[in-house]
């Protein structure tokens, strides 16, 4: 477990922790499914310092894209990369081979550019309205750190990796399934507790959880069919779907 942390913290954040020598697929499998948990240190201090932005008298949109912008920093902004890469080889028209060169290129394309712009500002929107509830920083922090379980259902045992190099090919079918699943039923008892404290209906945890797994589920089979499999990009493009469907359903007035 202290490995699987470890190795998820190293790959997931900016923590400086030790490399690991060797990443075995059970290794691989526990830091997938700690993911969310070795997490945890960036995600409360981005949403105590987006809630700090708001004490301050700061806009909503300000107090939102502080925290968007602490996220990025703590992650190196790789999960952005990723989706914009991801958005890129999707849109590009290719499959196999050619869809994933047009990923592992350097540059950014225009549909990439607009899937960053459209993430960023309803994350950043979004997050502001969070952080202004009672204990919604908290709310904030769980559902970032609830975004990382999506990466257990993405190297499910069933999915393959789309090459045989890079990061995709270290953590490519090393979850059971039942495991995904069940860790996501963590999560929804999660959200709905931190919720809770921010005065809205315990259903409404689990509302956002099934929201994110179907979207991103729904993502990640179409990534599946266009490049054969996942790749460190589609890991990162399901995070950060994950983020932003969790956030919007988060913010809904429902009660």
């Amino acid at each position: 477990m202290i490995a699987g942390l470890r190795l998820a913290a190293g790959f997931l954040t900016t923590l400086p922790v030790r490399a690991t020598e060797e990443i075995t697929p059970r290794l691989a499998r526990s830091a997938m499914l700690l993911g969310w948990l070795a997490v945890a240190p960036m995600a409360l201090l981005a949403a105590v310092l987006g809630w700090s932005a708001h004490l301050l008298g700061l806009p909503d949109l300000v107090s939102g894209a502080t925290v968007v912008g602490a996220v990025a920093w703590g992650t190196r902004a790789m999960h952005l990369d990723g989706l914009a890469d991801t958005v890129d080889g999707l849109g590009s028209g290719a499959a196999g081979d050619r869809a994933l060169q047009v990923m592992r290129r350097g540059d950014i394309g225009p549909m990439g550019v607009v899937a960053l712009v459209l993430v960023i500002f309803t994350q950043a929107a979004v997050f502001g309205v969070l952080v202004a509830r009672p204990w919604g920083w908290l709310q904030v922090a769980a559902l970032l750190m609830a975004a990382r379980a999506v990466l257990a259902l993405g190297c499910a045992t069933d999915i393959p990796a789309a090459r045989p190099d890079g990061l995709g090919a270290l953590f490519a079918s090393t979850v059971p399934r039942l495991a995904g699943l069940a860790l996501w039923a963590g999560m929804a008892a999660l959200l709905a507790a931190t919720g809770g404290l921010a005065g809205q209906p315990w259903w409404q945890g689990l509302l956002a959880a099934a929201a994110t797994v179907g979207c991103c589920q729904l993502l990640l089979a179409r990534c599946v069919r266009r490049f054969g499999g996942i790749s460190g990009d589609v890991l990162g493009a399901l995070v950060e779907t994950a983020v932003t469907v969790l956030a919007v359903v988060a913010a809904l007035s429902l009660s």
